[in-house]
C-alpha cells in the first residue's frame, strides 16, 4: 500500500501538471498522500478479520453506522498510541522501520532523480492494472452473456476441458479432485500476491496443500470425520467449506504456536520496549520537537477516545464494561511490543497479540463475542498503531511535520470507512453472514478469529477425535518448525504460519500463490544483470507488477459483484 500509493500519487499529479490541471507535485505533497491513503487501506483490517468472524459467529448483521462508529474509533485510538511512540522509537533510537524506509527512498528518488524513473514504475503498474482489469472482465459469466459474447468467457478450472474430453475425473481415495478444490483456476489476483510473498512463503502454501487436500482430507473423508452433502442430483458432494470446517482446527493450532513460539522467543525485544520507553535521552536533543503534538493532546484524547470504544462495546456489543476497560491498558502494552517488533523486522505481530487477548478474556468470560470484540480492540489498535509507525518513518526522513501526519491519518480513517464498508456490505456480505467464508473469498482471518474463540470458549468436547489429533500434531509442528528456523538462524526453508494457512484456504488459491511466488523466483535467477530490461521490469519493479495486477483485478472483481447485486 505505501509504495504503491507513493507511485500513483506522483504518476497522477505529473500527469495533471503536465495538461495544467495541478501545480508541480512536490516531495511532501506526496508523502501526505502516502500517509492518508495507507492509513485508509489499513480500515478493512477489521472487515475481513474481528468483524467477520463476529457476524458469523452470531449470524447477525451489523448496522451499517455501528461498523462506521466502531472502525473509526479502534483507528483512532491506533493513531494516538502510534505518535507517542513515534517519539521514542524514531525519533531517540532511529530504528529502521524497513518498508517505511523503502518507501521513502522511492519517494526520494522520484522526486530527485527525474521523471523518468517515476513514470516508469508508474507505467509497469498501471500496464499491470488494465491487463488484469481486463483478464478479470473475460472471467465474469454473467456480464458477458448480458453482452451477447458468453464464448469468449475464460474457464473457470483450466484442467475442465482434459477432464470432459476423457470422460474421466481423476479421484484420491474415491473423491474427486474438484470435490478437494484441487484445480488449475486462472487466479491472476493470487499469482500476484504470491509473487509478494516470496518464494519460501510460496512453498510453505504448497507443501501444507497437498498435505491437506490430497493426503489428509480424502483420508478423513474416508474415516468419516468431514461430512458431505447430497446436492439436487443426489451426489455427495464435499468441497471447501466441508473440508475446512475439519482441517482448520490443525491449521489454526499450527500458525497460533508457531506465532506465538517467535513472539516470545525474543524476550529482549519486550524488555527492550518497555526500558527504551521508559528511559527517555535526556542528552539528546529532539530536533523535531518544536513541530512535534504534545503528549498531554494524546493523554487527553486517548482517555476520550478510549471511552468512546468501551461505551460502544458495551452499547452495540455487549461487552461488560469492566471487561472493555481492561482491554485498553492491553492496547498500551500490546503496542509498544506491536512497535519494536515492527521497527525492527517490518513484521507486525498482530495475529499473536489477537490470540494473546482471546486467551486472557476466555479465562474471564466465557462468550464468544466479547472473546472477539476485546481481541478486537487490542490486536487491532496495536497492528494499526504499528503499522502507522511503519508511515511515519518516510515523514521524518523527509522532512514532514508529525502534526500534519497525524492529521492525514485521521483523514485516511474516514476516507478509507466511507468506501470500504459501503463495498464490504453491498459486494460480500449481502446480508449474509454466512456466506462471507466462500471458496471464492475464504476470509482466512475470520475463520481463524472465529475457531479461537470458539475453541477457547466452547470447549474441545465437540470436535471429533481426528480434529484434536490434528490440532495436537499442528501445534507441534508449528513449535517445531520455528526451533528449526531459530538454531538455523532463519534459514530453515518452511514456514509453519504458512504451511498452516493452506490448511484454511482452497487448494486452488495456494497453488495461485506458490505459482506466482515460483514465477519472479526463476525471473530473480534469469536476469541477474541490472542493466537488463529484464531485470529493471521483473526483478527491480516487482512490487508495481503485483500491486498492479491485484488493484486491477480486485476492482473489476469488485465492479462485476455490485453488477450481479444490482442486475439481480
Amino acid at each position: 500500500m505505501g509504495i504503491t500509493s507513493v507511485i500513483v500519487a506522483f504518476a497522477m499529479f505529473k500527469a495533471m501538471s503536465t495538461v495544467g490541471l495541478a501545480d508541480e507535485f512536490t516531495l511532501l505533497e506526496n508523502n501526505c498522500m502516502q500517509s492518508i491513503a495507507t492509513s485508509a487501506g489499513y480500515m478493512t483490517s477489521p472487515l475481513i478479520a474481528s468483524l467477520a468472524a463476529y457476524m458469523i459467529i452470531t449470524d447477525s448483521v451489523v448496522p451499517w453506522h455501528v461498523t462506521i462508529m466502531w472502525m473509526t474509533s479502534i483507528a483512532i485510538l491506533g493513531v494516538l498510541f502510534a505518535f507517542p511512540l513515534k517519539r521514542r522509537f524514531i525519533n531517540d533510537e532511529q530504528h529502521a522501520f524497513p518498508e517505511g524506509r523503502a518507501a521513502g527512498i522511492v519517494m526520494d528518488a522520484l522526486h530527485t532523480s527525474g521523471a523518468s524513473a517515476g513514470l516508469f514504475k508508474a507505467k509497469i503498474l498501471i500496464t499491470s492494472a488494465i491487463g488484469a482489469g481486463v483478464l478479470e472482465f473475460f472471467k465474469q459469466k454473467d456480464i458477458l452473456t448480458d453482452l451477447g459474447v458468453a464464448f469468449l468467457k475464460v474457464p473457470d478450472a483450466l484442467e475442465a476441458w482434459f477432464y470432459h474430453l476423457v470422460g474421466w475425473t481423476p479421484k484420491i481415495l474415491g473423491t474427486p479432485l474438484p470435490e478437494l478444490t484441487v484445480s488449475l483456476e486462472p487466479d491472476h489476483v493470487m499469482v500476484a500476491a504470491g509473487g509478494l510473498m516470496g518464494i519460501r512463503t510460496g512453498v510453505s502454501l504448497l507443501i501444507g496443500a497437498v498435505l491437506n487436500y490430497c493426503i489428509l482430507a480424502p483420508l478423513v473423508i474416508q474415516y468419516g470425520d468431514i461430512f458431505g452433502v447430497v446436492d439436487d442430483g443426489g451426489v455427495l458432494t464435499f468441497g471447501f467449506r466441508r473440508i475446512t470446517t475439519w482441517a482448520l482446527w490443525g491449521g489454526v493450532a499450527m500458525m497460533t504456536t508457531a506465532s506465538l513460539f517467535a513472539f516470545l522467543s525474543k524476550p529482549q525485544m519486550i524488555f527492550s520496549a518497555f526500558a527504551g520507553l521508559l528511559s527517555r535521552n535526556k542528552t539528546k536533543e529532539d530536533c523535531l520537537k518544536h513541530i512535534e503534538l504534545p503528549i498531554s493532546v494524546f493523554a487527553i484524547c486517548i482517555l476520550l477516545v478510549g471511552s468512546a470504544v468501551v461505551a460502544l462495546a458495551y452499547y452495540y456489543f455487549g461487552v461488560s464494561i469492566w471487561l472493555g476497560i481492561l482491554a485498553i491498558p492491553l492496547v498500551f502494552l500490546f503496542s509498544i511490543i506491536a512497535a519494536h517488533s515492527t521497527a525492527l523486522t517490518s513484521i507486525t505481530p498482530t495475529g499473536a497479540l489477537g490470540k494473546l487477548t482471546q486467551l486472557t478474556f476466555a479465562g474471564l468470560s466465557p462468550s464468544m463475542t466479547t472473546n472477539i470484540i476485546t481481541a478486537s480492540i487490542t490486536g487491532e489498535v496495536a497492528g494499526n498503531a504499528s503499522n502507522l509507525m511503519m508511515d511515519i518513518k518516510p515523514g521524518y526522513m523527509l522532512g514532514g511535520k508529525p502534526r500534519h501526519q497525524a492529521i492525514g491519518h485521521v483523514l485516511g480513517i474516514f476516507a478509507g470507512a466511507a468506501v470500504c464498508v459501503p463495498v464490504f456490505y453491498f459486494a460480500f456480505l449481502k446480508g449474509d453472514p454466512q456466506g462471507l467464508i466462500s471458496e471464492q473469498y475464504p476470509m482466512p482471518a475470520a475463520t481463524v478469529w472465529k475457531a479461537v474463540a470458539e475453541i477457547l470458549t466452547r470447549g474441545l468436547s465437540e470436535l471429533p477425535p481426528t480434529a484434536l489429533y490434528a490440532a495436537a500434531i499442528g501445534g507441534a509442528i508449528g513449535v517445531l518448525f520455528e526451533v528449526l528456523k531459530l538454531i538455523t538462524k532463519g534459514r530453515f526453508p518452511i514456514s509453519a504460519v504458512g504451511m498452516g494457512l493452506a490448511f484454511v484456504i482452497p487448494f486452488t488459491t495456494c497453488f495461485a500463490m506458490f505459482f506466482g511466488s515460483f514465477l519472479f523466483w526463476v525471473a530473480s535467477k534469469m536476469w541477474k544483470k541490472k542493466e537488463s530490461m529484464g531485470y529493471r521490469v521483473f526483478v527491480e519493479n516487482l512490487e508495481p507488477i503485483c500491486a498492479g495486477v491485484i488493484a486491477g483485478g480486485a476492482l473489476m472483481g469488485i465492479a462485476a459483484a455490485i453488477y450481479a447485486v444490482a442486475a439481480g
